[in-house]
């Protein structure tokens, strides 16, 4: 029997072990190919969670829709199913569910424990070898019953694909609104399936590039306060704001090295940008290009050791690599027609994202670190700025229409045939994704 303790953003424990059950051996039911997608994706049954109140089809709700929109997975619809589960602990009738082509079936229940608490448990079926899969339970308070959900989405994903599932993670973002010529940018962060929002900063100044930490709670963006842009960093927990440097001309884009230790970004001076870490401990810097060009949009490998960044030293915006420690020529990645910005790394480390501008158009893509084996995502009238899911397998970018109004955040997976629009009570651009909650 295997035990775990995951903790909550709220800082309340949640228990998680395995119910007693025989579990089936490990295998995957879902075989992924970035290259060509699954196109019939896994018939999953999701039954409503039995509980006294709407808490349990809400928990069921939330799970169908995350495993939905991987695009890995397909819900049955539940006016298909035939046996009505009243008791989750007995094995159903597997023949009823293999009869509607539910291959998998999750089943479950909540329970109130007193003092707020609830007990949230399911189980994994395998509906055609005949046996459970999975079985988990959770202990946490009423209003963090979103985030069991998600936690619970992500152990099915995992345990039916081999991957890790990305489900419980949130998005930082830049809220837009009003006119186009006089935006109010506020920050703010919501559950990665659009729930939850709330604002991290008033909209007094402009703010743009948040990126999360790997490590921490923590993010860092660029504010123009006074018309000249600082790098902070804000604690997401306390509300905390540190100033990282007030640094001369224009810095752009900082993000953080895999180890949260250090800043990576652009510092202007005159008509060159050049690449930059800083130590965050010690606030030393060290600069890691020389370049009378423009250098900008740095990201780490998943390792620290190699840096991306674009470039328009070639004569055009071009994506380049070179070492984390600086020194030594950077190579360049990127050699297709149009021009190449704001790389991301993946998490993996396999591939980074990009954004293309060819033709008029603005198109989200990937290649391998030496460049080899691009392939474009989406394309669109404005697509930019791409940040990877923590399993490096989806991407979520903001698209600005051609119509007017303001940009929309949506996501994509590696295949380009799973887009999802995110729903913001704003417009919303600059997402950036944080990594998987503790």
């Amino acid at each position: 029997m295997k035990n775990t303790t995951i903790r909550l953003t709220a800082l309340v424990a949640i228990l998680a072990a395995f119910l007693t059950a025989a579990v089936a051996p490990a295998r995957a039911l879902v075989e992924i190919d970035i290259n060509q997608g699954n196109v019939e994706p896994l018939p999953i049954a999701i039954t409503d969670f039995l509980s006294s109140d709407t808490i349990g089809s809400e928990i069921a709700g939330v799970i169908a829709a995350d495993l939905k929109r991987s695009g890995l997975f397909a819900p049955v619809d539940r006016g298909a199913f035939i046996e009505r589960v009243s008791n989750p602990d007995v094995a159903p009738r597997f023949e009823d569910w293999r009869v509607i082509n539910a291959q998998a079936l999750v089943t479950g229940r909540v329970v109130e424990e007193g003092g707020g608490r609830l007990r949230a448990e399911f189980r994994l079926w395998d509906t055609f070898a005949g046996e459970q899969m999975l079985g988990e339970q959770f202990f946490t308070t009423r209003e963090n019953w979103r985030r069991v959900a998600h936690i619970i989405a992500d152990a099915i994903y995992e345990r039916l694909t081999g991957e890790k599932g990305y489900f419980d993670t949130r998005i930082v973002f830049v809220a837009e609104t009003g006119p186009k010529d006089n935006r109010t940018k506020r920050l703010a962060i919501m559950d990665q399936d659009g729930a939850n929002v709330r604002y991290l900063t008033r909209g007094d100044d402009i703010v743009l590039t948040p990126r999360f930490s790997p490590t921490r709670q923590e993010i860092t963006y660029m504010d123009f306060a006074g018309g000249e842009p600082k790098v902070y960093l804000l604690q997401l927990e306390t509300g905390q704001r540190e100033l990282v440097g007030d640094f001369p001309g224009m810095t752009f884009s900082p993000r953080f090295s895999p180890d949260g230790q250090r800043i990576v970004m652009s510092l202007q001076h005159n008509a060159s940008a050049n690449i930059y870490s800083m130590d965050l401990g010690s606030r030393q810097t060290t600069r890691l290009t020389s370049s009378t060009a423009i250098d900008t949009s740095p990201s780490f490998s998943p390792d620290g050791q190699q840096v991306v960044f674009e470039s328009d030293r070639g004569g055009r915006q071009q994506l380049y690599v070179m070492s984390s420690a600086g020194g030594g020529e950077p190579q360049r990645i990127s050699f297709g027609n149009g021009s190449y910005s704001t790389p991301v790394w993946s998490p993996r480390g396999d591939l980074i994202a990009f954004t293309k501008q060819s033709g008029g158009q603005f198109s989200i893509g990937v290649m391998r670190p030496d460049g080899s084996g691009e392939r474009i995502l989406t394309t669109g009238f404005h697509n930019e700025g791409p940040t990877w899911a923590p399993n490096g397998r989806v991407i979520m970018f903001f698209r600005q229409p051609a119509g007017g109004g303001g940009p929309k955040l949506y996501s994509i997976d590696l295949t380009g045939r799973n887009e999802q629009a995110i729903p913001t009570p704003d417009f919303g651009s600059d997402p950036a994704w944080s990594p998987l909650l503790e």
